[in-house]
């Protein structure tokens, strides 16, 4: 199978493991929609704006934009779960090859237009990202681990069901991993999210200079 469709066939078994059903909302026995299948489905979920977010007031325009910025954090797991099989590339930040860094910068800048700076331990330090405990964890988010005896020294991109995907290491490729694995148990250092409100929220507008 090849790694792009073992990257889809993952996505689809996360998805499958990690559907449950609403007793509010859902009949007894059916599964709850699931977005990254439906990502997977729908190919791209975050719609330019349209003349309704146009309309809308400035608060209901941030909120709807969070959302789409929520949204396109589970189409970063898609994104990443496409190149397993890319082979690592010390330095690399394209699909020819990534290191674990570049890897995450490159999957970012791609669906979410966040520019993460180059470094492992920058990126844990990046402005428009935020602090997630791990039991709170969702698909999206940055994983930091200490490899190197440096907090912050690797890092990936968690996927779900306690896994994360990321480029390991000189020899290796893009693959995933079992975050409970005695490995990277010990070696887990945080997670970082994107701020959906302050990537959505406008940039306020330039005062005027009076003129003396």
């Amino acid at each position: 199978m090849s790694g792009r469709r073992a990257a889809f066939a993952l996505a689809a078994w996360l998805a499958a493991g990690s559907a449950v059903a609403s007793p509010d909302t859902e009949p007894v026995g059916a599964p709850a929609p699931d977005p990254l299948m439906q990502l997977v489905t729908e190919k791209g979920v975050a719609a330019p704006p349209g003349p309704a977010l146009a309309r809308a007031p400035l608060v209901e325009q941030v909120r709807m934009q969070a959302a789409g910025v929520r949204e396109r954090a589970s189409d970063a797991v898609v994104t990443a779960l496409a190149f397993i099989g890319v082979r690592y590339q010390r330095g690399g930040d394209g699909e020819s090859g990534f290191d674990c860094s570049g890897f995450t910068r490159y999957v970012f800048a791609q669906t979410l237009g966040l520019a993460l700076p180059r470094r492992a331990d920058e990126q844990a330090h990046a402005a428009g990202l935020v602090q997630v405990r791990r039991e709170d964890l969702k698909p999206g988010d940055l994983v930091f681990f200490n490899t190197l005896k440096r907090t912050f020294s690797h890092v990936g991109i968690y996927v779900g069901d306690n896994r994360f995907v990321h480029a390991p290491k000189p020899g290796g490729e893009v693959r995933t991993e079992d975050m409970g694995g005695n490995y990277w148990r010990v070696r887990y250092s945080g997670a970082r999210r994107v701020d959906a409100l302050a990537v959505a929220a406008p940039a306020p507008a330039d005062t005027p200079t009076a003129v003396h």
